[in-house]
């Protein structure tokens, strides 16, 4: 029986390594770049494109696009109530993805979110690689989801220890380990995986459903659809749980890589 175990964990280390060794490789072929995201140029991330990126998220830009920071709040951190996403550095190429699937129609997501086509849209390229760059500035005290506040309003809260199951290890035959794409305790690794720690618990759990029933259908290679759909319910609240207040560092090294960029 035991054997058994140290073989099953063994070939689990195995595929994760195999994995991270994929993704490695991924980026430098340019059919697979078009397809992942979008690589940094230190022109992207200057002193003026920050600078036009912070008026859009704070002023917005006419009339067509209101101020990111009026769902997503000042400091980038989103917001519960309206399923916002934290935008705080959590990767500037998975940013610019973002805006530019929602801008050319690739990624439509429903509810209050819908709003972000036309929005998205109302930006050009070059706008949304400053939001991107901006928000990728965003670094300050946290602003964590309020699960007490959520479960006494009737949100199902899951159990944070089954959720860093899944995250660390993930479920033998059935989902791997977030960890294996989005670093340790979902920290990031762009350009192609973005940060998932600390992300607000109400968009983790809407992209997961979403991703399972698949009406969202802008990951690459498909990668989310095929985890999402192995997914219970009460499986997505538990990670979900877990990544929303995940501390970024291992312990007893407080310096946090940078993985977003």
């Amino acid at each position: 029986m035991r054997m058994k175990v140290i073989r099953a964990l063994t070939n689990k280390m195995a595929a994760a390594s195999l994995l991270a060794g994929m993704v490695v490789f991924w980026w430098p072929h340019e059919g697979r770049a078009s397809e992942a995201g979008v690589g940094v140029e230190p022109s992207e991330l200057s002193a003026a494109s920050i600078a036009r990126g912070k008026a859009i998220f704070t002023n917005g830009k006419g009339d067509s696009v209101t101020a990111c920071q009026t769902c997503h709040g000042a400091t980038g951190w989103g917001m519960d109530a309206m399923g916002a996403p934290r935008l705080a550095n959590i990767g500037y190429p998975y940013v610019v993805k973002q805006l530019s699937d929602l801008a050319s129609g690739k990624r439509v997501p429903s509810g209050a979110g819908a709003v972000m086509v036309v929005y998205a849209a109302g930006l050009t390229e070059q706008d949304r690689r400053d939001v991107a760059a901006y928000v990728s500035t965003l670094d300050g005290p946290p602003d964590f989801s309020d699960l007490n506040a959520l479960k006494a309003a009737g949100t199902p809260i899951g159990q944070p220890y089954l959720g860093q199951e899944i995250v660390t290890y993930g479920v033998l035959g059935k989902v791997s380990a977030c960890s294996s794409c989005h670093g340790y305790n979902g920290r990031g690794a762009a350009p192609l995986f973005p940060r998932i720690g600390q992300q607000k618990y109400v968009y983790l759990i809407n992209q997961l459903k979403n991703w399972r029933d698949q009406s969202r259908a802008n990951d690459p290679y498909a990668m989310m659809r095929a985890m999402a759909k192995n997914l219970t319910d009460a499986d997505i609240e538990n990670v979900a749980t877990f990544l929303t207040m995940a501390p970024p560092t291992t312990v007893g090294n407080h310096q946090i890589p940078i993985t977003t960029q």
